[in-house]
């Protein structure tokens, strides 16, 4: 009993949290003189076809065809950024080389230059490589380390596992590859994890770089997809179509969320307790 007050706080902070939620998903039900007419997420009725009509988006292609082009980036993006974060972050952690205090200052300068100082010059580069209107430029960066936010959480990480790991590895006769794949990786898997997480969901909505980067329509991403499906003037489109769409866009992240939720927060708790 005494938890109870408790408990109905929480209750009430976690409907407030899942009230946008909660109303995204009703106005994909409602007209469109209801939903600016009305705060509460409940419709006056509810027509399913909404949604037939949200996958077929209207634009030629079905958003079945904008998920795949969306995995085609997320996938290659997600794996890239997790193996190049780890060798980065063990490099730093465990092995000392000239000017690694001048490279490490530079990783995390990095962190603090606003992403839009880079858009203009990465357009630049990838123009004149003549790789425009292809997925690379969306996925390719990532094979370098780029997010250095990743490299920083990993580093608190690795430093948090004692070096006995790692001496104990080469007197069992593992090389330098082996001992951080045998046995620091299964060490520091939380924060892999979060490191996928966290390119999953901002590679789902990101709109600036694919907008820069693809021209063609069928190689649009479902954040492109969404915008398209909106009429240019603000006027004369169903705006609980293009809702029943972020509804069904919202569906992968929420179910990676879902699962990836009790490593996630552990990664994100361990890497705060270890910095």
């Amino acid at each position: 009993m005494k938890k109870l007050p408790v408990y109905a706080v929480l209750t009430l902070t976690a409907l407030l949290m899942l009230y946008p939620l909660l109303w995204l998903i009703g106005a994909s039900f409602k007209e469109n003189s209801e939903i600016y007419s009305s705060m509460w997420f409940m419709p006056r009725s509810f027509d399913f076809d909404v949604y037939r009509r949200a996958w077929r988006t209207g634009t030629g292609f079905t958003m079945g065809h904008y998920f795949l082009n969306t995995f085609r980036v997320i996938v290659p993006k997600t794996v890239f950024a997790a193996v190049s974060s780890v060798l980065t972050a063990y490099g730093f952690a465990r092995f000392d080389f000239p000017m690694k205090r001048l490279f490490f200052g530079l990783l995390m300068g990095g962190m603090f230059m606003p992403a839009i100082v880079t858009v203009m010059p990465m357009y630049l580069l990838w123009s004149r490589l003549g790789l425009l209107d292809t997925y690379i430029p969306l996925t390719l960066p990532s094979l370098f380390a780029c997010e250095g936010m990743f490299v920083f959480i990993l580093i608190q990480f690795f430093k948090g596992v004692p070096r006995e790991f790692d001496e104990a590895a080469r007197i069992d006769g593992c090389g330098t590859l082996r001992t951080l794949v045998y046995v620091l990786v299964p060490c520091i898997r939380p924060a892999i994890i979060s490191v996928a997480v966290f390119t999953f969901l901002w590679t789902m909505n990101d709109f600036l770089t694919p907008l820069i980067m693809i021209n063609s329509t069928e190689k649009y991403t479902l954040s492109l997809a969404l915008r398209i499906s909106v009429d240019s003037t603000g006027q004369g489109y169903e705006e609980r179509k293009v809702i029943a769409m972020s509804v069904i866009g919202l569906i992968p992240s929420i179910a990676v969320f879902a699962l990836a939720q009790k490593k996630f927060v552990s990664g994100i708790t361990a890497g705060g307790l270890t910095g």
